[in-house]
């Protein structure tokens, strides 16, 4: 019982077993893995492995055909997106979607908790503007976290691909999230800015008491930012360990030059 109770507090994300099936087709094929408090652990695969698929189940975008997600000790498997958002496990997509006509200050506010939204309060300047000004406060350190305070006042659909995926990551910070799932967060960028990304990632450990799962496929210019690595292909969990290990693992090298 002890163990266990240190694994609670030093793993925020535990799978035992998940399983996903569409039809025929086992996407994800009883995945247990654990992610570690303020580490950057990869899930990594080529396309088509069942790594988004994995997320969704975990967030409670697609429910599980068996096994079970406990998230800061807490079994959360089968709750829906709200109450998994809601208790800190936030999720970003390998296609951005914020407020595209809104400035990129305005897109990190929005996800901050504003008392002014109140519908008794609103009306009264004194109850929230206090609190607006900490939140301005608030959304100009993130930015300046994630590289992005110099482009405060842009409109977010003038930004490049690279920030768009450094304003999701703020818009997930700002919320106070204590797990996020980055989906291919180099996806689509140009290369030279994608270690740029990566370095802001693992900037944002200790500051923002944060850990991240970070789901790529890209392993060349991924895998030194990770502190530990899990490998699926087709579903199933083929290899786990440190970067090092990973990337000299036989199987892993087979199914990237198999690729």
């Amino acid at each position: 019982m002890q163990n266990s109770g240190m694994d609670r507090n030093r793993y925020i994300l535990e799978t035992h077993n998940l399983l996903k099936r569409f039809g025929g087709l086992v996407a994800v094929n009883n995945v247990s893995l654990k992610v570690e408090r303020n580490k950057v652990t990869m899930l990594m695969g080529p396309n088509g492995a069942g790594k988004s698929t994995f997320v969704n189940v975990c967030t409670g975008v697609l429910k599980p055909d068996g096994g079970k997600v406990i998230f800061d000790g807490k079994d959360i498997t089968g709750y829906p997106p709200h109450e998994v958002y809601r208790l800190g496990f936030v999720r970003t997509f390998q296609i951005p979607e914020p407020f595209m006509g809104l400035t990129v200050l305005e897109n990190v506010l929005v996800a901050l908790k504003n008392p002014g939204e109140h519908p008794l309060k609103a009306p009264i300047k004194m109850f929230w503007i206090k609190e607006e000004e900490k939140n301005i406060e608030r959304a100009f350190e993130i930015l300046e976290s994630v590289g992005l305070d110099n482009q405060w006042d842009q409109v977010a659909s003038s930004l490049g691909a690279g920030q768009l995926k450094m304003l999701e990551v703020a818009r997930a910070l700002a919320t106070d999230a204590k797990l996020i799932a980055l989906d291919e967060p180099i996806g689509g960028t140009d290369p030279k800015y994608a270690g740029d990304i990566l370095s802001y990632i693992r900037g944002l450990l200790d500051k923002w008491d944060v850990t991240f799962l970070l789901i790529e496929h890209r392993i060349d210019i991924a895998l030194p930012y990770a502190d530990y690595v899990y490998v699926m292909d087709r579903g199933t969990l083929i290899a786990e360990g440190l970067p090092d290990e990973v990337a000299n693992n036989p199987k892993v090298i087979e199914v990237y030059i198999g690729e």
